[in-house]
C-alpha cells in the first residue's frame, strides 16, 4: 500500500506514540487527520508542542472514542486509521475498571463500527505486550496464551478479540499491531523510564521504586512507529496480530543501573510497597519474538537501548519538559 496523499486519522494522536506517529506520517505525505481527546481547556496534548508548520498540514479534531457519533464523523471519509486512543496505566485499572472497559474495548468498537461501515482501507489495532501476562516461555510470539492479569490488559485482550471478530466476520481488514514495552521522549509519567529519569534529574537524593527483578523487552519510539507504518503498508499481515520488539530483555534493576551511569548519579534505590502489583498481577518477564514482522516487512528495530535512553534523558534535561512531570509524588 502506498501511503503518498492517503486520508489518514490517528486516534490517540495526543499521547505518546500517537503524536510520534503523526510526525512519522507526515513524512509519508500523508494527508493526517489527529483525533485528540476533548477536555474543557482546549488542550491537544503533546499535539500542543509541535511546531507551526507541522501543524498547518494536520487536521484535528477533538473528541471522544467513547461517542460513537463523534468516531463516525472522524473516520468518515479516512483511508487508513491507526487505532491508539486508550487508557493504558495499569495501577489504575485496579480501583478504575468499568472506565477501561468503557474506552479500551467499547471505544474500540466504535472505531472498528465506524470502519466498517466507511469501508476503510486499512485499520490497525494497538495491543501491548500486557495481554501475554507473565511469560510461559520466551522469547513470545504471537501463538503465546493470553492472560488477563490486570483489568488493563483484560481490556485489551477484549479490544483484540472484537477486532478479529471484525475481519472474520466482516471482512475488515485490520491488523492488529502489539508493541512491547516503548520508551522516548513524551511518555507519561506512570511508566518506569520517566519515572526513574525524572527522579534522577530533580535530585532529590534517591529513586523510589517497585520491583526491580521484573524483565522488559524495550523499543525507543521511532522504532515502534516505523513497525506501525510497515505493518499498515503490508496486504500479508491483515488479518494478522503481530509483535513489535527488540527480541531482548533487561531487568528493571539492571536498567535503572544503566540511567544512574547516563545520567552520572549515585542516588540510592527505596523499594515502595504502593509502587509493586499483586503478586498474582505482577508481569515478571517480557521478551519479543520479532521473527513474524521481521519475515512480511523486513522491518527491525535501528535505535538501540543505550542510544534511544541518551536521547530520552536529553529531551527530560529540557527543563520546559522535565516541568511537566511530577516526579515528587507516585503517578499512577
Amino acid at each position: 500500500m502506498d501511503f503518498k496523499n492517503k486520508k489518514v486519522l490517528v486516534t490517540g494522536s495526543d499521547g505518546f506514540i500517537g503524536s510520534h506517529l503523526v510526525e512519522r506520517l507526515l513524512k509519508e505525505d500523508c494527508q493526517v487527520k489527529a483525533f485528540v481527546y476533548y477536555n474543557s481547556f482546549n488542550s491537544w496534548g503533546w499535539v500542543d508542542t509541535f511546531s507551526k508548520d507541522k501543524l498547518k498540514n494536520i487536521e484535528i479534531f477533538t473528541g471522544d472514542v467513547r461517542d460513537p457519533n463523534g468516531v463516525r464523523t472522524a473516520v468518515k471519509d479516512m483511508d487508513i486509521v491507526f487505532h491508539l486512543a486508550a487508557l493504558i496505566s495499569i495501577p489504575f485499572s485496579y480501583h478504575s475498571p468499568d472506565s477501561y472497559v468503557d474506552t479500551n474495548i467499547k471505544g474500540t468498537l466504535n472505531v472498528l463500527q465506524a470502519c466498517r461501515d466507511y469501508n476503510v482501507e486499512r485499520v490497525i489495532i494497538t495491543s501491548t505486550s500486557e495481554v501475554y501476562g507473565t511469560a510461559q516461555y520466551v522469547p513470545i510470539d504471537e501463538k503465546h496464551p493470553f492472560q488477563g492479569q490486570s483489568p488493563y490488559s483484560a481490556s485489551k485482550i477484549g479490544a483484540d478479540k472484537i477486532s478479529e471478530s471484525f475481519h472474520r466476520s466482516f471482512g475488515l481488514p485490520i491488523v492488529i499491531a502489539r508493541p512491547f514495552n516503548t520508551y522516548g521522549p513524551r511518555q507519561s509519567a506512570r511508566a518506569v523510564i520517566p519515572t526513574i529519569i525524572t527522579q534522577l534529574l530533580a535530585e532529590s537524593g534517591d529513586i523510589r521504586l517497585g520491583s526491580l527483578n521484573t524483565a522488559r523487552d524495550l523499543s525507543y519510539v521511532l522504532d515502534i512507529c516505523n513497525g506501525f507504518i510497515a505493518l499498515a503498508k503490508c496486504d500479508e499481515a491483515v488479518g494478522k496480530e503481530i509483535n513489535i520488539g527488540s527480541g531482548e530483555e533487561i531487568s528493571i534493576g539492571k536498567l535503572v543501573n544503566l540511567i544512574k551511569e547516563l545520567i552520572n548519579s549515585d542516588a540510592k534505590i527505596i523499594f515502595e510497597k504502593q509502587r509493586k502489583r499483586p503478586d498474582q498481577s505482577e508481569v515478571e518477564q517480557l521478551v519479543c519474538d520479532n521473527s513474524l514482522i521481521k519475515s512480511l516487512t523486513g522491518w527491525k528495530p535501528e535505535i538501540a537501548l543505550r542510544e534511544g535512553l541518551l536521547m530520552t534523558i536529553e529531551w527530560f534535561r529540557n527543563r520546559n519538559n522535565l516541568n511537566k512531570y511530577k516526579s515528587d509524588i507516585y503517578n499512577i
